[in-house]
């Protein structure tokens, strides 16, 4: 059953069209991706935890215009990719881009932009600056199925850090384990 594997991975999605983003949604769930939908860069920023400035008054989401999947909360979703309408008011999609990339912690999770306009160095500077993909609206079944390689090349990174952080954890506690074993044992 290959969709076992794929119902692990969470995307983020974010539109300020309700037509546009419900579509999204629908795309991505029946692909057997579990999705979170916002309206707005600010939101996403706040979904993911990266509202350090304060640049909108809102604190909290409305519940219309953040949807959960099983409700889950903010802090037990791990988001595997972002997607983003390009065209949004207050935050492009490419701010949030360069806000995701600039981050430390989210820098490595896949950004694909979308948009209605197919504008050559939009697409180009979207790429250049770390876009995985630049999708053109209305986004197609056949778009989201590009979706997955980039899905799995994060996956992939974040198994390769859990592995080496797993190893320094194994160097730096072994030998303090093997000596306080050995150095309680007595000589007869």
């Amino acid at each position: 059953m290959g969709m076992a594997t794929e119902a692990q991975f969470h995307v983020l999605a974010v539109d300020d069209s309700l037509i546009d983003r419900k579509l999204i949604e629908r795309l991505l769930k029946t692909s057997s991706y579990h999705v979170t939908a916002v309206d707005s860069g600010s939101k996403a920023l706040e979904f993911l935890g990266l509202n350090g400035s304060h640049e909108d008054g809102q604190r909290n989401p409305s519940p219309a215009s953040v949807s959960l999947d099983e409700d889950q909360h903010q802090q037990d979703v791990e988001v595997n990719l972002i997607i983003t309408d390009y065209c949004m008011p207050g935050m492009t999609g490419y701010d949030l881009l360069r806000r995701i990339k600039g981050s430390s912690s989210f820098k490595d999770i896949p950004v694909v932009i979308m948009s209605s306009e197919n504008i050559p160095s939009r697409i180009n500077r979207c790429l250049e600056d770390g876009a995985e993909e630049f999708f053109l609206k209305p986004v197609q079944l056949s778009d989201v199925n590009k979706l997955r390689p980039h899905l799995m090349k994060g996956r992939s990174k974040e198994m390769q850090q859990n592995i080496s952080k797993r190893k320094g954890m194994e160097e730096i506690l072994t030998p303090d384990r093997t000596r306080t074993r050995y150095n309680e044992l007595e000589v007869v």
